[in-house]
């Protein structure tokens, strides 16, 4: 998704992220108008990009960003 990211999803070391901005699943769901468990059942299905802290997840504000950016299509 454009980040300096591993086939495994992972950021190379060396790699800064101190311009990245994480938000927590509650953030990502009140933003997109969506229920948590949405947001959970996206990052499982890897179709969200997420990092796991112990219990909980951190979103990265470009992936949010992506996919929704992905999710739009035309109709008619």
């Amino acid at each position: 998704m454009g980040d300096p990211s591993t086939s495994s999803g992972r950021v190379p070391a060396g790699s800064s992220l101190s311009g990245v901005t994480f938000l927590t699943v509650a953030e990502v769901a009140a933003l997109m108008r969506v229920s948590k468990m949405s947001v959970y059942r996206l990052i499982h299905a890897g179709e969200l990009e997420a990092v796991r802290f112990g219990r909980s997840f951190r979103v990265p504000e470009s992936a949010v960003n992506a996919y929704l950016k992905d999710a739009f299509y035309e109709t008619g």
